[in-house]
């Protein structure tokens, strides 16, 4: 190239000012053009056909001095990097999205790409909850202040490591999504968000995935309606709550690990009889715990 170059302006000295000029011009474009590097965005998501209440992993290969960002229905969430220039987005689905055509814009420095995944419908059952009186009154604001604050954490450092493990050894009696009537109202905008576990009561809770706990609540500050409860921050906008508990054996700003008993299960709160109520959310919003235990995302 340098010696292009030289050979380039020897012969420019022998042209007319003018014609040199306008040539030296375009082909100083040319050359800067040819001098920049093509770094195309590469982008997938998986799984391929997601169902309602899935999380959707949108992995990007790019280069920059920023992270890149994906948005969705005018939200936008952060990438975090989890190997030299590639990053991934963790991003929730619920059973109170509507199925169809869901379209992501990727934005990566000065480049950007959509990707567009079909989200399938998925069918959840009806239960019928009596909650005896006491048990079904409103939360505090209090509770539901903590709680919320609790969801919005999104600390850049991962916890976790593959698939999470089964926080209780109980019998799964609630699934994640269910609809329900409580006392016999319907209850609108509702789905469970977690899954139910009747173990013995007082019998072990632990840890599905490493983390620090970020929250600690007890019916007696007013925790109403989540009774004693433990909220784990597993990181990137991923965390777990554990609800109705009869212990808590940890406190906030604990680093915690996968298997490290946590507490024990109980019926704090609104609770019809003892069981651990787990909930997993993404980014503040509830997911199915299911294909996190079964398949992981590492």
């Amino acid at each position: 190239m340098q010696h292009f170059r030289s050979k380039f302006s020897t012969f420019l000295l022998r042209l007319p000012a003018p014609v040199g000029a306008a040539i030296a011009g375009c082909v100083a474009v040319l050359l800067v053009f040819f001098a920049q590097p093509s770094h195309a965005l590469q982008a997938q998501i998986t799984p391929a056909n997601p169902q309602l209440g899935d999380t959707l992993a949108i992995v990007i290969q790019a280069q920059g001095p920023t992270s890149p960002t994906v948005t969705l229905a005018a939200k936008t969430y952060p990438m975090f990097e989890v190997a030299p220039n590639r990053y991934r987005a963790l991003l929730p689905t619920t059973p109170l999205n509507r199925p169809g055509r869901l379209v992501f814009k990727i934005a990566a420095g000065s480049q950007t790409q959509e990707l567009a995944v079909n989200l399938r419908n998925r069918s959840f059952p009806t239960q019928r909850i009596w909650l005896p009186p006491g048990k079904g009154d409103d939360g505090t604001d209090y509770e539901f202040d903590q709680v919320d604050a609790f969801k919005k954490i999104v600390s850049p450092q991962k916890f976790w490591n593959g698939k999470l493990l089964r926080p209780n050894n109980g019998e799964t009696t609630t699934g994640y999504g269910v609809r329900r009537y409580y006392n016999g109202v319907f209850a609108q905008d509702y789905f469970h968000r977690g899954v139910d576990y009747a173990g013995n009561f007082g019998s072990a809770i632990v840890a599905p995935a490493a983390g620090r706990v970020v929250l600690v609540g007890r019916e007696a500050d007013g925790f109403k309606i989540h009774g004693n409860c433990i909220g784990v921050d597993h990181g990137q906008g991923v965390s777990s709550i554990f609800l109705h508990l009869s212990r808590i054996n940890v406190k906030e700003g604990d680093l915690i690990k996968a298997g490290q008993t946590i507490g024990a299960l109980g019926s704090t709160g609104a609770a019809t009889g003892p069981h651990l109520h787990w909930g997993l959310y993404v980014h503040g919003f509830s997911v199915d715990p299911t294909p996190w235990r079964t398949q992981g995302f590492s």
